[in-house]
């Protein structure tokens, strides 16, 4: 079957006749009835080309062009600059065409880049080893949280109320089938409490793993040099599991420098379009004992019977490569590209690149911040240091003012936090990125104040 082109009446009866099935009708029988459809779908009328063209470009025209539109949004998926050179390697053939390749060795290009990102992980995490990544973060912090109930025997998993609401979601429905039970840990102003951290460790039964997100879904930064002592002295062995920004890294300490057992997160920062949410990718870094417990694959160096250098998968922890029993995950396929991305942006950018990209985060989100509470009935919802994102508490609903400043001028003010919050239908969390320029976030300022006056 040829790109487009369907089977002709011919072969589908081949094909039938092939399977023992009188016609294509009786196949859909085996489709419980509930799940089936009655009726014709609710669809327009037939058009031509033309009028479909038409049709489907002024739908194609209601989204949001990043090119075309200012951007305040965040909330986990955030307008980053994204060399050209990105795209031009990343969508060669040989990279995008690529499925896994079950005869890995073969495939010594991919395997390189593999290598290549997962020392760059490593050195970002201040940690042993990192996997060929993962599909997301969130799926990643799971398989973080599942390592360390494997490695400690432990059921109780300590969660920061800053990590992200839509991580808890993956969460609550991946660990909630192995028993495992998850705490949330109070806040003190949006950062975990560490008076509450030390009395949980101590206290009951020891836990398995403590997840922390750094920078918090609200942008502000964790003490997690201080919650890593904690660990060390109250955990009674308790995994330090940190989500961090990978971004973040070129400017904040190295997370397994202060205590992490394993690093996880998001690749999306790292030359990942927004692109209607996804795909993203996922890392994942840890300790060496706890290498054969990661999930996914591994890559590394090698040399061949001439004594040229070459890469081989030296762990496969999936179930397409051991026996199903003995697997760790089955993660594969487009997390490689994605991976891919990251590992041509840290390229391009280097570790100087980076720590610009992140401090150019900082300083632009301060300035917005400082511009907005100038902005009468505006302040700021939490204290205390803060990476790319913060968020202010409005004297009107924020998802009215948000509609009320793209009806007006074009603009993406932020992601309303009663999204996430019922309570706070008058927060608005604001995130800057190292894109939006002065004349952007001035922009932004008087909308706001237009809106609110």
């Amino acid at each position: 079957m040829v790109r487009y082109i369907g089977h002709t009446p011919e072969e589908e009866a081949s094909l039938l006749a092939a399977i023992g099935a009188p016609d294509f009708e009786s196949l859909l029988e085996q489709v419980p009835a509930g799940l089936r459809i009655e009726g014709p779908l609710d669809l327009p009328p037939a058009m031509s080309e033309v009028e479909l063209r038409r049709f489907l470009g002024g739908l194609a025209a209601r989204n949001y062009d990043p090119n075309r539109t200012v951007s305040f949004l965040g909330a986990g998926m955030y307008d980053h600059a994204v060399p050209a050179a990105v795209d031009h390697l990343a969508l060669r053939p040989e990279f995008y065409t690529a499925y896994t390749p079950y005869q890995a060795e073969v495939a010594q290009g991919t395997l390189a880049v593999i290598l290549e990102f997962q020392t760059m992980i490593c050195e970002l995490t201040g940690l042993d080893v990192a996997n060929a990544s993962m599909y997301e973060g969130a799926s990643a912090a799971a398989e973080a949280l599942l390592l360390a109930h494997g490695a400690t025997g432990r059921g109780r998993i300590l969660v920061a109320g800053g990590v992200s609401p839509r991580v808890r979601g993956v969460l609550d429905t991946l660990l909630s089938s192995v028993g495992l039970a998850i705490e949330e840990l109070p806040s003190d102003d949006g950062r975990v409490d560490l008076s509450s951290l030390r009395r949980l460790l101590g206290n009951g039964e020891p836990a398995a793993a403590v997840l922390v997100q750094q920078p918090g879904f609200l942008g502000l930064l964790e003490p997690l040099g201080e919650i890593g002592s904690l660990c060390a002295a109250h955990g009674r062995g308790a995994h330090l599991v940190a989500s961090a920004d990978p971004l973040s890294l070129g400017l904040l300490a190295a997370p397994g420098r202060l205590g992490a057992t394993t690093v996880v997160g998001d690749l999306q920062p790292l030359g990942i379009p927004p692109q209607f949410g996804g795909p993203s990718g996922g890392y994942f870094a840890s300790r060496r004992e706890h290498i054969r417990r990661m999930p996914g694959r591994i890559a590394a160096e090698t040399v061949d019977s001439l004594g040229r250098r070459g890469y081989t998968l030296t762990l496969q922890t999936r179930e397409q490569h051991i026996r199903r029993e003995k697997a760790t995950s089955n993660i594969c396929t487009n997390s490689g590209l994605m991976a891919l991305r990251a590992c041509v942006y840290l390229s391009l950018l280097g570790p100087r690149g980076l720590h610009e990209a992140a401090a150019q985060c900082v300083q632009r989100s301060h300035y917005a911040l400082a511009q907005l509470e100038q902005v009468a009935g505006v302040q700021r919802a939490h204290g205390g240091p803060f990476f790319r994102e913060f968020a202010v508490r409005l004297p009107v609903p924020a998802e009215a003012l948000v509609a009320r400043i793209h009806e007006q001028a074009g603009i993406l003010a932020g992601v309303p936090l009663s999204r996430f919050v019922a309570a706070r239908d008058r927060d608005l969390l604001v995130a800057v990125t190292e894109k939006r320029s002065k004349a952007e976030i001035d922009a932004l300022v008087a909308a706001v104040r237009q809106a609110l006056a």
